[in-house]
């Protein structure tokens, strides 16, 4: 049974395939998560801006693990970056579920060139302990790779730390 979870909300696709090919790498759980609003188009977009800095927390649809949270090594959480904070989704699930896991990190995927580092302690702040890695990741931009390939070294070298 694998015992790193990856698991994400992606409006337009981009953190999806970017926590699909950290899962690979990681021979990981992938699930996606979603509250069940439309979000699609300048209408959602908008949506999902004004949820971000209303600070709403939508509930998320009910989902299933191969484990507990509290039984996986690491779990790796992504989120697109709206409105300055984590997606709407990340954060209702994290303010739900984030006293269940062990370890955890982070995975933000941006269209700015601003790399919203100051997220990772909002998102802390749910988990009521601190992450253990994370990236701020552009997709499609000429550092991409490298960060993702640096991330994916951080997680190797963390899990090998407690073997």
């Amino acid at each position: 049974m694998r015992d790193v979870l990856c698991i994400y909300y992606s409006r337009t696709g981009n953190t999806k395939r970017v926590m699909e090919t950290i899962a690979k790498e990681m021979d990981a759980e992938l699930l996606a998560l979603t509250d069940g609003v439309e979000r699609s188009g300048l209408r959602g977009w908008l949506r999902s801006g004004m949820d971000a800095m209303r600070k709403d927390c939508p509930d998320v649809l009910p989902f299933e693990t191969e484990r507990k949270l509290e039984n996986y090594r690491l779990v790796i959480v992504g989120t697109p970056v709206w409105a300055g904070r984590c997606s709407s989704v990340i954060r209702s699930f994290l303010k739900n579920h984030g006293g269940e896991m062990k370890r955890v990190a982070y995975v933000l995927t941006r269209g700015s060139e601003h790399k919203s580092e100051d997220i990772y302690r909002q998102m802390d702040q749910y988990t009521g302990k601190p992450h253990q890695a994370a990236t701020s990741l552009r997709v499609g931009h000429v550092g991409h790779t490298f960060w993702q390939e640096e991330f994916l070294r951080q997680i190797r070298e963390l899990l090998a730390e407690e073997e």
